[in-house]
């Protein structure tokens, strides 16, 4: 995934075998997007679909290897600006993990194993990453949903995290992203309980970017992430970077990164080319320096 996507092409499914999961950049056009005509945005948008339907989209081990390649090969593309991530079928977007890979593990052997490190590359993706979320989003699958950057529902999503109800707590971020994104109370409550919330719930709380019928939740996704990439490749990343320093850092460390980011966008061209075609009063053209 190394050219720039050229006006007709067409969508490109990952080289991987079928099944786990599907890769498409572009991706394809759906209801609720332009055509992609030439120049479209929409040709520096991939989605990538989780497909296990049957297992309702379980996060397994090699699903998660799987998308956390796909990541990475799309955050070295430089045609890629923008990712979509849903899950296959219009039950779940992920039901959870695959508790069958975890029945038999130890303390010990999930040390050793080193298998949550993949978390750590799927969180390390620099473009903005966008969930779209139809069903079931529980467990390792709410936690998918939120190292995302934006979550589009669908009015059928559900969001949660059971762990406590099969003797664990959420082990891929989700005590840590769900207080910072609802709060310490409401964050409490849903993971001392277990309890799931629907779309409109997690909306009022904050969680979701925003909600939208159900079969339309892909194609507003995507409509959402060609607007994206429709800016200024450089800028888009230093905002998600500085957005995400806002989650972890203190204000005053948080300030003086984004203070920094700021001035360095001085030094390249989308700065200059951005601010040329303001004052000529015409569209910009970006060229990613």
């Amino acid at each position: 995934m190394t050219d720039a996507p050229s006006a007709t092409a067409a969508p490109r499914p990952d080289a991987d075998e079928p099944g786990l999961l599907r890769v498409e950049f572009p991706a394809p056009v759906t209801a609720g997007r332009l055509s992609a005509a030439e120049g479209d945005p929409a040709h520096h948008v991939a989605l990538l679909t989780l497909d296990r339907p049957a297992q309702l989209n379980a996060l397994n081990d090699a699903l998660l290897q799987r998308l956390a390649a796909a990541l990475e090969r799309l955050d070295a593309d430089p045609a890629c600006r923008c990712v979509v991530i849903t899950g296959a079928g219009d039950r779940a977007f992920a039901a959870g993990a695959d508790i069958k890979e975890l029945i038999d593990q130890s303390p010990e052997s999930l040390a050793a194993s080193g298998a949550f490190e993949v978390w750590d590359r799927i969180r390390r993706f620099r473009k903005p990453l966008i969930a779209a979320v139809r069903g079931y989003a529980l467990g390792g699958g709410c936690e998918l949903a939120m190292t995302c950057d934006m979550i589009v529902a669908g009015d059928d999503a559900q969001f949660g995290q059971p762990e406590i109800r099969i003797g664990v707590i959420p082990g891929a971020g989700g005590t840590q992203r769900l207080t910072r994104a609802i709060g310490k109370a409401k964050a409490m409550e849903l993971i001392l309980t277990g309890r799931s919330i629907d779309a409109r719930e997690a909306d009022a709380l904050g969680l979701v970017t925003n909600v939208v019928p159900a079969e339309a939740t892909v194609g507003a996704a995507l409509a959402l992430a060609s607007r994206i990439a429709a800016m200024p490749p450089l800028a888009v990343l230093a905002a998600k970077e500085a957005v995400r320093g806002a989650f972890e850092l203190s204000l005053t460390a948080g300030l003086d990164a984004e203070r920094r980011t700021f001035f360095g966008l001085f030094g390249s061209d989308d700065q200059r080319e951005g601010m040329a075609a303001f004052i000529e009063k015409r569209a910009p053209r970006w060229s990613g320096r």
